[in-house]
């Protein structure tokens, strides 16, 4: 079984690049962030074409998160039933796996409003996962936002006293994983230093001038059942890509998905 997260930054900009994406790679599941799209506007049937279900919840010119399946999709979750009205989490079971798509506030800044509403965000998704059903197994993926440590940043030093690598960020991503979730790509390459998103000015990118802060968090079931996880770096290459890599991670399949068997 293969899952993949991928910051597409406008599913219409990018249908092009993501569906040949799809046909080559031919993810299980695929959790996409910032679709910028309204629900009556996403690309399902190109999505249909290729065999993948898609449920989708958009806001039009901002946010939006969905998941493709090809292994079926039910229970579908839009946004945390708290009364937030931004676009930014997507829950969905497929094939016996629970999964949601994120995409998590970028902050602005430390002095910014929307840097508290970030903080506040990630502990209503650290209240999410500890909430889930221990019998199935879980995964949540998306554009965090958030660079787990030094080592996933190009310089640390360019940047002190911004968004994406403060203090309480990481300490609020260390809050979601205290649920019994991991890391999935760090956990599984220690030692190397990849990222999974680059800007797009200044040549950031030939320069790998980048941040690794689009994660797969999986729980403990799945992590024993890990074969591999990267970044599909050749995906940021080319005509009109999107500023982020999609992460992929891969999982030795069994008949049925069973947390206690998972863990033998």
């Amino acid at each position: 079984m293969k899952v993949a997260t991928w910051n597409v930054n406008s599913v219409a900009a990018r249908l092009g690049r993501v569906t040949e994406w799809l046909s080559v790679s031919r993810p299980d599941v695929v959790l996409l962030q910032e679709t910028k799209s309204t629900d009556d506007r996403f690309p399902a049937s190109a999505f249909s074409e290729l065999g993948y279900e898609s449920v989708h919840y958009g806001q039009g010119q901002w946010n939006g998160v969905a998941v493709l399946s090809a292994i079926g999709i039910a229970d579908v979750q839009r946004g945390f039933g708290d009364g937030d009205l931004e676009a930014r989490v997507l829950g969905a079971t497929c094939g016996g796996l629970r999964v949601y798509s994120c995409y998590v506030p970028n902050g602005r800044s430390l002095d910014d409003p929307h840097y508290q509403y970030k903080l506040a965000w990630l502990d209503r998704l650290r209240n999410l996962a500890a909430a889930r059903d221990p019998l199935l197994p879980f995964l949540v993926g998306g554009d965090f936002n958030v660079a787990p440590s030094d080592f996933d940043c190009w310089d640390p030093a360019a940047l002190v006293g911004a968004t994406h690598v403060s203090a309480p960020e990481r300490a609020a991503l260390e809050a979601i994983e205290s649920t019994g979730l991991v890391d999935l790509t760090r956990s599984l390459h220690p030692h190397e230093q990849w990222f999974s998103w680059w800007d797009y000015r200044g040549g950031a990118f030939h320069r790998n001038h980048g941040l690794r802060i689009d994660l797969l968090l999986v729980d403990e079931s799945l992590r024993r059942r890990a074969t591999a996880s990267y970044v599909d770096r050749d995906a940021r290459k080319g005509e009109k890509p999107s500023d982020h890599a999609p992460v992929v991670g891969e999982f030795r399949e069994v008949d049925e998905w069973d947390p206690h068997t998972s863990i033998q």
